[in-house]
Order: structure tokens, then C-alpha cells, then sequence
């Protein structure tokens, strides 16, 4: 892509009353011109209008055939969305007046746009970093609030503000070990004990290992929540994820082993995408279909952030002791959810129990469902009735109080990219190397050297001097042409 050119691309879907044609480069307003007349009292050319306007016209093509009526809105560089000279031509709708107004700007010395050529052309003429452009992409498949919400702030400089704030700490360990090390042969002077250095390092690795550990909430955010659904065959999780979809989108019946393969769909939820994965029931068999089902059960469980342990509430003791130790080991470090189904088949008596047992967790009922702290890092206990959908309300919000936590509120820092992810990830090994240096009295130049690696990794995502072709190529492919 040559920056020089000046481009064009349509920058609506199609099938719209409108349609919008977008054009950037030094020779955008004079190469409208060539194909825009103005219609009124004020006939002047674009070239002589001023910046920020609208002016209603014709798009002609050289028999002079009008091809639409239409609006042409200019701005000039700097005070552009690329920082170039810009127009927009707002037409009408149709696929053959928008490919007829391409076809005369590329003739008239246009060149037809690439993906995300506009955003990067914005990058690199300083409108925006890295990350913010990056944020345009995620801003456009946005599909909930918690999407939108994450894309919003980092394109508003979330992540380049804490990332700046890190630059500064950075700059200024490297600044006093590097005085250290001019100094080095006068032992009477110091500039900085090592207890503040290690002070600032420390400061430095917490903010990174913060935003490091958020890509795990942030990934699920942006892909949707992956949420397991696993128990024993005819415990009801197929029930469950069709009540929970408000719709028949797996096969119940009362045959054990029904479902046989993972069944995934999502729902939205206050804004956040959840994905819920329905898997097959975990018994002892010899069919080698079911047992291929069960394996793939596991790998699901695993994989998931949230996991929905159903269990037939009348012979809940039975099947917790069956399948508690091959479920609880793999819900380290997630959320787990017991769900107790089929309580409204209880009496009276038994549902009290329960209920006074998931609330003071005392009593000699149930108590074989203490589970030892720390596997999983969360873990509650819900009755509900999926055929009647008694109790849905309750695990609905559980869910949402799982996934929204403290420390992610409107404007928190949540990194969902996966190259912003290695980059915080090669920066967190690079200063957990100074704060050992520190720790073990390294000498100051190859601390400093840990200390450029850190800087290094951190300038990677919001771009600069270090930012490759290769680098920028990989990340504007995936836009849509047009942004």
C-alpha cells in the first residue's frame, strides 16, 4: 500500500437507503471535484469551501449523465479521521450508483481502498496508536455491551494511558540504574539506593501482571463466556441448556446417553455474551461412540470458565460421590456452579434441609458437598426445576455475578487482544529478570538490558519505531475494507 495515494471504498453494507462513499489522500477533494456539481446559489467548487461542510450536488460521469443527487461533506488534513484530506459522498442505496461513483473516482486517479487502509492510514500519520486502531476493529463486531463496552474504552486510550503511566515508571528505573552505571567508578556518590529500585520494579509488575491476568475475562468477554454443562446421563442438562435458550435446542429424553456429542449455543445476558456448551452425560460404557462423547466432555470442562455441574437432586448423594473426583481436580481456577435439579420432585421436608444446608452449610444434610477451598476458586450450590424453569432466575444471575467482578467496572483496563497478551507477557518475564537482578545484586548493566526488553515489549502494542510492515500488514488484513 502506497500512503501517498489517495483512496476510495464504500463504506456501507449493502442493501441500505444510503450508501457512503469515503475518500482519503492528498487529492481527495480535488479529484471530487472532477465528478461533484453543485446545485444553488453558491455553485463554488469543493477546493474553495471550507473544512467541516456539507454541500448538495450531482455526481456526473463524463457524458455528463447524472448518476445521483447527492451529499459531499469535506474535511481537511490534519482535522480528518486518517489525517488527510477527506470526503465523504453520502448517495442513495443502490449497488449500481455506488460501484458507478467508484468506477469514475478510480478514474479520475483513485485507487481502490484495502481492509483497514483508512485506519492505518490514521496510525501513521498520528491519530491514533496501535491499540486504539486495533480497538476500531473489535468496536465494529461489538455483538453486546460488554464488548462494546471494552472496544469503547481502549479505542478512547484505556490501554495506552496505563501502558503510559508504565512508560514513565520504566524510564525512570532505567534512568537511575543507567546514572548508576555512569558513576560507577565514583563509590562515594548514590543515586538510588537498591530498595527504591526495587520499590519502582515492583510497582512496574503488579500494573502488568493486572492487566496480563484480565485477557483471560477479556477473551471470554469478546468470544463469549464459555460456560460447561456436565453431570451424569438424565441428570437434566439438556433440559437445562433448553430452558436457559428458551428454546428445543437439544433432544431430551429419558434414555440414558441421548446426547452424544457437545451441543453449543448463546445467550445474552445484561450485556455479556455467555456460551453454553451442553456435553454428554459421564457414566461407565462400552459404546465407543458415547465414550468418544464423554472424552470430548472433559476437554469442554476444561476448557471453560464456568462450569455447570448438574445433579438429580433425588439421588443427589449417589451422583456428587460418583463424579466428584473427576470433576472437582478440573475446576481449579474456575467457577463452579452445583446445581441441584429436579427439586421439585423432593418433599417437603428434604427441600427445607437442602435449602437450610446451601445457606448455613452446616448441617448434616448434603454436607458431603464441602468442597476444600481453593478448587474451585469459587463454588455455589442452586436447586432449581429446569423442566418448570424454577430457580433459572437465580443461576441467570450467578452467572452474571461470576463473570462482572470488582475489578471491572466501566472503566477498568480489560485486554482482550491476543497480541497485546504476549507482548504484557514478554514484558512481565522481562521485568520479573530485573526484579531477580535486584534481589541477587546482578550488575547494573544487565539489569538495564531486562529494563530495555521490558520498554521494548510495552512499546509493541501501542506501535512505534519497532512496529514492523509485517507487524501492521497482519493487523489490518482482518479489517473491513472501508475502515
Amino acid at each position: 500500500m502506497d500512503i501517498q495515494d489517495t483512496i476510495c471504498a464504500i463504506a456501507t453494507a449493502n442493501g441500505g437507503a444510503i450508501g457512503i462513499i469515503r475518500i482519503s489522500g492528498q487529492d481527495a477533494i480535488s479529484i471530487t471535484d472532477k465528478i461533484f456539481y453543485p446545485v444553488g446559489k453558491k455553485c463554488m467548487p469543493l477546493s474553495k469551501k471550507d473544512a467541516n461542510t456539507i454541500t448538495y450536488g450531482l455526481i456526473k460521469n463524463n457524458e455528463k449523465e447524472i448518476i445521483d443527487e447527492v451529499l459531499v461533506s469535506i474535511f481537511r488534513a490534519p482535522h480528518s479521521y486518517t489525517g488527510e484530506n477527506s470526503v465523504e459522498i453520502s448517495c442513495h442505496g443502490s449497488s449500481y450508483i455506488l460501484q458507478n461513483i467508484m468506477q469514475l473516482l478510480i478514474k479520475n486517479g483513485c485507487r481502490a481502498a484495502g481492509p483497514g487502509e483508512y485506519t492505518q492510514r490514521a496510525f501513521l500519520n498520528g491519530k491514533m496508536d496501535l491499540s486504539q486502531a486495533e480497538a476500531v476493529a473489535d468496536l465494529i463486531s461489538a455483538t453486546s455491551a460488554a464488548t462494546h463496552r471494552m472496544a469503547i474504552n481502549q479505542m478512547r486510550g484505556g490501554i495506552s494511558k496505563e501502558l503510559s503511566l508504565l512508560r514513565d515508571k520504566l524510564l525512570q528505573l532505567t534512568s537511575l540504574m543507567e546514572l548508576e552505571l555512569d558513576f560507577s567508578d565514583h563509590e562515594e556518590l548514590e543515586f538510588a539506593d537498591r530498595s527504591e529500585l526495587k520499590d519502582i520494579a515492583n510497582q512496574i509488575e503488579k500494573v502488568i501482571s493486572q492487566l496480563t491476568n484480565s485477557f483471560n475475562m477479556g477473551n471470554a468477554i469478546k468470544n463469549g463466556v464459555p460456560v460447561a454443562i456436565v453431570g451424569e446421563t438424565n441428570a437434566g442438562k439438556s433440559t437445562l441448556l433448553n430452558a436457559l435458550l428458551n428454546e428445543e435446542r437439544a433432544i431430551v429424553s429419558d434414555i440414558h446417553g441421548t446426547t452424544r456429542d457437545v451441543i453449543e449455543d448463546t445467550i445474552n445476558l445484561e450485556g455479556i455474551t455467555f456460551r453454553f456448551i451442553d456435553t454428554a452425560g459421564i457414566r461407565e460404557t462400552t459404546d465407543a461412540i458415547e465414550s468418544l462423547g464423554i472424552k470430548r466432555s472433559f476437554q469442554k470442562l476444561e476448557q471453560a470458565n464456568i462450569v455447570l455441574w448438574v445433579i438429580d437432586a433425588t439421588c443427589a448423594e449417589k451422583q456428587y460421590k460418583q463424579l466428584s473426583e473427576q470433576i472437582i481436580p478440573r475446576c481449579k481456577d474456575k467457577h463452579l456452579v452445583i446445581i441441584l435439579n429436579k427439586f421439585d420432585l423432593l418433599n417437603e421436608n428434604i427441600k427445607k434441609s437442602l435449602e437450610n444446608n446451601i445457606t448455613n452449610k452446616d448441617t448434616a444434610d448434603y454436607s458431603y458437598m464441602s468442597i476444600s477451598d481453593g478448587i474451585p476458586s469459587k463454588y455455589v450450590t442452586i436447586p432449581l426445576s429446569a423442566k418448570n424453569k424454577d430457580g433459572l432466575y437465580d443461576l441467570q444471575q450467578q452467572l452474571i455475578d461470576f463473570t462482572i467482578t470488582p475489578d471491572m467496572s466501566q472503566n477498568s483496563v480489560v485486554v482482550s487482544n491476543l497480541r497485546h497478551y504476549e507482548a504484557l507477557s514478554h514484558a512481565l518475564s522481562s521485568i520479573h529478570r530485573v526484579q531477580e537482578g535486584l534481589n541477587t545484586q546482578l550488575s547494573g548493566d544487565l539489569i538495564s538490558e531486562d529494563l530495555r526488553q521490558c520498554l521494548f515489549h510495552l512499546t509493541e502494542i501501542v506501535g512505534g519505531e519497532i512496529t514492523t510492515d509485517e507487524v501492521l500488514s497482519n493487523i489490518f488484513k482482518h479489517f473491513c475494507i472501508g475502515k
